[in-house]
This record gives C-alpha cells, structure tokens and sequence, in this order.
C-alpha cells in the first residue's frame, strides 16, 4: 500500500519547483495532484477527472517542469488546451 502524500516535499521533485511552491503558500496537494504527480514524474500517462478550482493544472504541469532542462534552449513540451472552453470560463468571471 502507497503512503499518503501529505506534503509537496514528500513528492520527487526538483528543490527550485518546491521552493516556488513554499513562497506561494501551497504546501499540502490537492488528491488529484497526490494521485497523479507521482505517476507522471516517472513517465508514466495518467487521466484524471476533478472538479473546476482541485489543481489539475498543477497536477500536470509540475511534473513536465520538473523535467525541463534549463539549459537547453529548445522547445521540451507541447502543451494542448481546448481553447473554446478556456475562453467561455475567462468570460464568465
């Protein structure tokens, strides 16, 4: 059985991401950030469906930042976003 994830720092990733997060305030993971962080830091496709304000930008974006390599200066990912619905939700607030 997995331990469960408490903490951002009980997560593989790299100091300087941890230390962002420490300076934002966010300490503790969301569950689908808990489930899905350490899927993906390993390489591993993950589908994971939350409600709208869980974290579930974070949840994927900080494993692929976790693997950039900051001296390379070419593109590393490709992110892809339904853009329509993006849009509607920046209009409604």
């Amino acid at each position: 059985m997995q331990e469960s994830v408490t903490e951002f720092r009980q997560l593989d990733l790299a100091e300087n991401i941890l230390s962002a997060l420490d300076k934002m305030g966010f300490v503790a993971p969301t569950p689908i950030q808990a489930a899905s962080i350490p899927a993906l830091l390993t390489g591993t496709d993950a589908l994971g469906k939350a409600q709208t304000g869980t974290g579930k930008t974070a949840a994927f974006s900080l494993p692929l930042l976790n693997k950039l390599d900051l001296n390379q200066r070419k593109p590393q990912a490709i992110v892809m976003a339904q853009l329509a619905s993006w849009l509607s939700r920046l209009r409604l607030r």
